[in-house]
């Protein structure tokens, strides 16, 4: 046997998403390069791994002993990892965030430079809809949470890090006056809406029945980026966070449109359970969160105030 870390690596994550490009996006990795390690990997065995029956994967029982193998095996890497730098006086452990999905444009930035500074500190991330983050946060599965809408039934802290704003939004092709327009608008754009919790579109659903806006609802798509290619592509319109289409508006390919009462402004929090015991890394974390926000919001989200 002559097997890697990498293709342990590699592998585990096939079996847990059962799947060669969910595995390459989890890992950073492109789908070649996932292919490339699978095969190497599984010709150092006799018995297949996976199987591919009508172009679905799935693991062998043989496959899923190596995978519990795979996963002991990096679990002891990553305590030697850990215990090394804890003898050399550096933070060591996990450090677990739950990211509603539009909170992918914002997180990142938030933890880059606390990451990069205590190389013993291991970031799992994992990016869903508020309904999950909300419900990992409640079985105390995560250290913090990044949300733009609180939760109701949780009793949470919480420190708040830079607003929040949501636009009416077209593509760049159709035609629309500069100054704003009224609610009446709204009965001649057709809506993409994100789906069931969503934060988005709870936010998005919250001001519509408010303010009583004739809405036309077009579909719902599971995801800001498919909203986002949506409109672009001509098929609605939406409501839509400004963090994740800077680039799409400045390459003219999304125009905001103005509306009387638009933006509509929330806030991002990192929240976490009130009464929590917070490990060492997520103490320090929280620290580095409240020193260093501000400069963070200055250094990568100045854009946003021209909007």
């Amino acid at each position: 046997m002559n097997y890697t870390l990498g293709q342990l690596r590699v592998f585990l994550k096939i079996a847990q998403t059962m799947s060669i490009t969910k595995a390459a996006d989890e890992l950073h990795l492109t789908q070649p390069a996932v292919s490339i390690q699978l095969k190497n990997f599984q010709q150092q065995f006799d018995v297949p791994l996976i199987e591919i029956v009508n172009k679905k994967l799935y693991v062998t029982d043989f496959g899923k002993e190596i995978a519990r193998s795979a996963e002991k095996i990096l679990d002891e890497v990553h305590a030697i990892n850990f215990r090394m730098h804890a003898h050399r006086g550096q933070l060591t452990g996990k450090l677990k965030l739950s990211v509603v999905s539009t909170g992918k444009y914002v997180a990142p930035y938030f933890v880059a430079d606390f990451i990069t500074s205590n190389p013993g500190i291991e970031l799992l991330m994992d990016v869903t809809n508020k309904a999950q983050v909300v419900a990992s946060l409640e079985k105390n599965e995560v250290d913090f949470s990044l949300v733009s809408v609180l939760p109701d039934k949780l009793r949470v802290e919480k420190v708040e890090l830079m607003p929040n704003k949501l636009f009416v939004v077209g593509n760049g092709q159709q035609r629309f006056r500069k100054t704003p327009h009224d609610k009446s608008i709204f009965g001649s754009i057709p809506l993409i809406y994100r789906e069931q919790g969503s934060g988005t579109r709870h936010v998005m659903e919250k001001y519509v029945l408010r303010n009583n806006l004739p809405v036309i609802k077009k579909m719902e798509l599971t995801s800001n980026e498919t909203v986002k290619q949506a409109v672009i592509a001509g098929l609605g319109y939406s409501i839509m966070p400004l963090i994740g289409i800077k680039n799409e508006l400045e390459n003219g390919q999304l125009q905001i449109i103005p509306v009387k009462g638009f933006p509509i402004k929330s806030n991002w929090y990192l929240i976490w359970l009130k009464g929590k015991p917070l490990s060492p890394v997520a103490t320090a974390y929280l620290n580095y969160i409240k020193a260093e926000k501000d400069e963070v919001i200055a250094k990568r989200f100045g854009w946003c105030e021209r909007y």
